[in-house]
């Protein structure tokens, strides 16, 4: 169908260039052939680029479903945490170690960021494909960070920072929704269920996916979600699909924020709204302090996070697309007594029920230590793959750098942004 469209649009150009042409006086006939024989030459060129992209893509997506495969091995939906980890094929795990960790040599030159940049797409996927039994382990099934009030326990925060997205995106019963950088569907499917809404989940990677879609079996909301492999660096859907567009700390992953928000830009519906927690450095962070760019290198490698960018890249990327930005608001900015940090800290004065006191343990400086040290021992003797140390000395260095750029100011999880796409939009715009 977008081909489709884009042929329409094709043919209606050169009958214009003929018309135009024709009407000026002067303009000989082998002008006017030589006009459309170059503009026909370089849509051909132009289609054989992109075919040949299409083919690389599904080249890639094919080798990782694979790949997948081989890692995680059947029924990976229906196992987690530390039975998954333990149940992954030792030489697929190295391999997958390694793709993550390979470009991560603790350089941050302009060469290390470009290199990290061109490779997001397989780092990312190779990042979680070893990272999500931890996450689940230690975190649950919705991979975020989220504001805490006294006496609320961890799920229900988690739950309510979600509410709040999708009540700031306008989601309501029956609209189409697309989740970009869905997870394990955590999120999708607290969203579904608040709001009677259908949505599909994007993610790159094909162990989620596999999750994603056990989960909404088992929840029975199969028939409000939907999940698929995609590249939020270049969306397939047809322009003007969705009603809405969410992200919750994902689209950080993305090597270029204008890109990825113009492929959003293109696939929602005039009028549409486009709400998202994004990952990015305060107007505090400052590049050439020695101590601010090591938080930020320890985020990214401990995220799979090719580059943070600044809030101020953010915010003109979202505006350089053509959205009317609604809402722009560091929810991390504020003087809550219980900081949105504190399930990494080991600090137990925040722990606030409970019910709280296994996932604080888990996530906590002295529980990821002691996972460490489980992993460790399990890897000695052959029960947990190789490779799996070197996870959660990663995981550990984003914990330290994500509290103390938490501390400082100087990182935000949730830069909340709430944009509209005009009424009046044209959807080809935002591809141009």
């Amino acid at each position: 169908m977008i081909k489709q469209i884009y042929i329409k649009r094709d043919i209606c150009i050169v009958i214009h260039i003929i018309l135009v042409v024709l009407v000026i006086p002067g303009i000989s006939s082998l002008l006017l052939f030589s006009i459309v024989f170059n503009y026909i030459s370089c849509k051909i060129r132009t289609n054989k680029q992109t075919n040949k992209m299409d083919s690389e893509s599904n080249e890639l997506r094919q080798r990782q479903a694979t790949f997948s495969k081989e890692l995680h091995g059947q029924h990976a939906g229906e196992k987690t945490g530390m039975s998954a980890l333990l149940s992954k094929n030792n030489n697929a795990q190295q391999e997958a170690v390694n793709k993550y960790l390979r470009l991560w040599d603790g350089k941050t030159d302009k060469d290390a960021e470009e290199r990290r940049l061109e490779d997001y797409n397989e780092s990312t996927h190779s990042y979680y494909n070893v990272v999500t039994d931890f996450y689940e382990y230690g975190w649950g099934s919705s991979f975020h960070f989220c504001r805490f009030y006294k006496g609320e326990n961890f799920q229900a925060a988690v739950a309510r920072h979600e509410h709040y997205l999708a009540h700031m995106a306008e989601i309501k019963q029956g609209d189409l929704v697309l989740d970009v950088g869905c997870g394990v569907g955590g999120p999708a499917r607290e969203i579904a269920r608040f709001t009677n809404c259908n949505i599909i989940g994007l993610n790159n990677n094909d162990y989620q996916i596999e999750k994603a879609k056990w989960y909404a079996k088992e929840s029975g909301l199969q028939d409000h979600l939907q999940f698929v492999k995609g590249d939020f660096m270049n969306l397939e859907f047809e322009p003007n699909t969705f009603d809405k567009v969410y992200a919750i700390e994902a689209t950080c992953h993305a090597p270029n924020l204008e890109k990825c928000y113009n492929e959003i830009y293109k696939v929602l519906k005039p009028g549409g709204i486009f709400a998202v927690y994004e990952w990015v450095m305060t107007d505090k962070y400052d590049e050439t302090n020695e101590e601010h760019r090591k938080i930020c290198y320890e985020i990214e490698l401990g995220d799979g996070i090719p580059k943070m960018f600044s809030v101020d890249v953010a915010r003109k990327a979202l505006k350089d697309c053509g959205f009317e930005v609604l809402v722009d608001d560091d929810l991390a900015d504020n003087t809550d007594p219980v900081p949105w940090y504190y399930p990494l800290t080991g600090e137990w004065k925040y722990v606030q029920t409970l019910s709280d006191i296994g996932t604080f343990f888990r996530t906590s400086y002295f529980g990821r230590k002691f996972t460490n040290l489980m992993v460790s021992t399990m890897e000695k003797v052959g029960l947990a793959p190789e490779g799996s140390v070197k996870v959660t000395g990663a995981l550990e260095e984003a914990a330290v750098g994500l509290v103390a750029g938490g501390r400082s100011k100087l990182f935000t999880p949730m830069m909340l942004f709430v944009a509209k796409k005009p009424l009046d939009a044209d959807s080809t715009t935002a591809t141009a």
